[in-house]
């Protein structure tokens, strides 16, 4: 079992800049993969940014140059810098995170993707 607990939304006026946190918890052997998705009223979910246990990143165009993934291993943490924000980056923000974990025997681990419950980025005009 694999846990997310999120933190760092809020409101923000257009122009200024948030920073999400996410931290991963449990039974845990390694983590593949973090990171985020948003989605918007009317809007499809979408892949924000992710970091993988390599350290690669990867952004959606809309904010390559404005947002910046970075990973805490140590921590089993990501964190989202959020800049220059934008009132279409309007959305409830989740974290997810692949992760090898087990339940019971460290034997029985195998890999799982989990969700936060989701954090409100909120930008005004």
């Amino acid at each position: 079992q694999v846990q997310l607990v999120e933190s760092g939304g809020g409101l923000v006026q257009a122009g200024g800049s948030l920073r999400l946190s996410c931290a991963a918890s449990g039974s845990i052997v390694s983590i593949n993969a973090m990171g985020w998705y948003r989605q918007a009223p009317g809007k499809r979910r979408e892949l924000v940014a992710a970091v993988t246990n390599e350290g690669n990143t990867n952004y959606t165009d809309s904010v390559k140059g404005r947002f910046t993934i970075a990973r805490d291993n140590a921590k089993h943490t990501v964190y989202l810098q959020m800049d220059s924000l934008k009132p279409e980056d309007t959305a409830v923000y989740y974290c997810y995170a692949e992760a090898r974990a087990y339940f019971g025997r460290i034997s029985d681990a195998r890999n799982f993707a989990t969700w936060g419950p989701g954090t409100q980025v909120t930008v005004s005009s």
